[in-house]
């Protein structure tokens, strides 16, 4: 409310043919504010522009990195020279669904106007009143995106947007009851979900848009950590877990014997914990209506708790040779069953992230370690140790082979060329 009263009135100073010109604004009622606020952490968006180490929320400079260099995020508050303030609504429509800024300049989509293109007219005025009134204006210019040649060619957007940009407003399909359709409204558009949990084609637009794609939110690799897979698939999916297991795992960081790790960690911080009840819900709803891929993928059948049961491919990583290295780095937490602790150490055993295909999340966090995240109303967070200067590549290999064929788990082994790739890749 402060925001609002100091900011009551907005002045806007603009030049048409040179002659200066000033229109006053009435700001808009706290309500329509509030929910702009609601609608900034549906769609993350302090996520993506604040700084690391205590950055101003929403201004920007954040290093993101994509196959073409480091894009940094803008500032984003009401400030005049540095931010979004000088903005009508218009401008700021335009930017948030089209990927157009003011002048024309068009925005990498690591902006996902891909996604927010399907917000409807009174989601983004609610935003823009919150954007404009709630959010104090900070002054500071982050450093500028530095691409190469040719990806610093802005122009080439036009192109892309024309070619594989999605174009239309959400239209909720009269087959679905109304939860479905809010699900998938949050899922497809403000939760911009498929940014990370779908692949990438070769011009690095997302495989589908919405459930008409098969690999729509099949999963995908962003910044060497795999977003996992959203559909049916009872290994890597989420056909094994209930609607209320997805939403508490996305509002508290742990739900259904798994927690989240990687970037989800601070999606869950910085957004989902604080989405309504009802929303977890439909987004639930709507996950769990997605049909299984059907690819091939690690399976798990908890009558079958004798390890080994591989599918071969690496004979260089036995599995009984990770027996000893989780006994001595990894049973402490997760037992020796795999079943770790309720709500404290997540369970191995039919863990979707250790059973998956891809591997690359499993073995970033072996190497780096990681956290759950600090939640509200979730356990308290919980710190993994990295590995990186205590296990080699042959060891991390081996464990990882030794969890995915235990306790009822059945997955390819990783192979010690799998571990030194992605550790060049961190530079571990």
């Amino acid at each position: 409310m402060h925001a609002i009263s100091r900011r009551c009135r907005q002045v806007i100073v603009f030049a048409v043919l040179g002659i200066s010109a000033s229109v006053t604004l009435a700001a808009p009622s706290a309500d329509l504010v509030a929910r702009g606020a609601y609608i900034a952490k549906l769609g993350d968006c302090a996520g993506c522009h604040t700084a690391p180490n205590k950055g101003a929320p929403y201004a920007g400079g954040l290093g993101m990195a994509s196959p073409f260099g480091t894009i940094v995020s803008s500032n984003i508050t009401p400030d005049p020279e540095t931010g979004i303030g000088k903005y009508s609504y218009e401008d700021f429509a335009k930017a948030l669904r089209e990927g157009v800024a003011p002048g024309g300049k068009g925005l990498y989509p690591a902006m996902p106007y891909t996604s927010f293109v399907k917000m409807t007219d009174d989601d983004v005025r609610a935003l823009y009143a919150y954007m404009m009134h709630g959010v104090p204006p900070v002054h500071y210019r982050p450093p500028p995106t530095d691409v190469p040649f040719p990806f610093n060619q802005r122009w080439a957007l036009r192109v892309w947007r024309a070619a594989l940009a999605p174009k239309d407003v959400f239209t909720p399909r009269p087959d679905r009851d109304a939860t479905w359709n809010r699900g998938a409204y949050l899922v497809q558009g403000l939760g911009h979900c498929g940014a990370c949990h779908s692949p990438r084609g070769p011009a690095l637009q997302e495989r589908g848009y919405d459930e008409s794609s098969k690999t729509y939110l099949s999963g995908g690799v962003n910044d060497n950590w795999f977003a996992p897979n959203l559909r049916g698939d009872p290994g890597s999916g989420l056909g094994r877990m209930s609607r209320e297991e997805i939403a508490t795992l996305l509002k508290t960081g742990q739900g259904g014997g798994t927690a989240a790790i990687g970037s989800m960690v601070q999606t869950i911080e910085d957004s989902l914990q604080y989405v309504s009840d009802d929303d977890l819900l439909a987004i639930a709803t709507y996950l769990k209506s997605l049909p299984a891929t059907g690819a091939a993928d690690g399976s798990y059948d908890p009558s079958n708790a004798k390890p080994g049961h591989l599918k071969t491919r690496a004979p260089d990583v036995p599995p009984g040779q990770g027996a000893g290295v989780y006994a001595t780095f990894c049973a402490q937490c997760h037992l020796d069953t795999g079943e770790g602790v309720p709500k404290v150490f997540p369970k191995l055993a039919g863990n979707q992230a250790v059973i998956s295909d891809d591997t690359t999340s499993l073995i970033r966090l072996l190497v780096e370690g990681g956290n759950s995240p600090a939640t509200k109303n979730g356990p308290p967070r919980q710190n993994m140790p990295g590995f990186a200067g205590r296990l080699s590549d042959l060891q991390i290999a081996q464990v990882l082979s030794y969890v995915r064929s235990s306790w009822g788990n059945d997955a390819r082994p990783v192979t010690t060329n799998d571990v030194a790739s992605l550790r060049s890749k961190l530079h571990k």
